[in-house]
This record gives structure tokens, sequence and C-alpha cells, in this order.
């Protein structure tokens, strides 16, 4: 799943409890609490860039995840697969 929010990025930095919200309907920068005295709090634009990345990072591999696709499809067809077979045997469709 595509990381959207604020928390999604939280639980990539460590594992366990170690933040929470002061108000836990409205997760915003501003209701971050850190439970952990060993952690620091990030920034908010660490927080910002931290998601974007994560949300490049997803987005990248479901790019790079269609191109190996295309690309297996394109070598079983040269080896004299229909497009049929390839469909039945692998899943791989033509896009």
């Amino acid at each position: 799943m595509r990381p959207e929010t604020l928390e999604d990025y939280l639980v990539s930095l460590h594992t366990g409890q170690w933040f929470g919200w002061s108000n836990a309907k409205n997760k915003v920068y501003a209701n971050l609490i850190i439970h952990d005295s060993s952690k620091t709090k990030p920034t908010e634009q660490e927080c910002i860039d931290g998601l974007a990345q994560l949300q490049a990072d997803y987005d990248q591999a479901i790019i790079d995840r269609e191109a190996r696709k295309a690309s297996a499809k394109s070598k079983l067809e040269a080896l004299g697969l229909t497009t049929e077979e390839i469909k039945e045997a692998f899943g791989i469709w033509a896009y």
C-alpha cells in the first residue's frame, strides 16, 4: 500500500511504540508526541521529506515491476509463446 500519512513515515524510522498522538483522531505533526526518550522527534520538514521519499520509492517500485513484467512478456513471446499462453501460464497480459 502506498505510504500516505505522517504515521506511515514515522513507523519506518524505528520499531516499537516510540511515538503517539496527543489527539489520536487528529494525527498531525502538532499532535505528535515521543514516548521513548532515546528517540528524538523528527522535524516537521524531515517528516514531509521522508514521506515524499517513501512515496517516490513506492511509485518507482511499481514502475520497475511493470517494466519487468513487460520485459518478461517480450522474452516469452520471443520464445514463441502466444499472448494467451503467457496469460494463462504466468498471469502476464499485454498492456
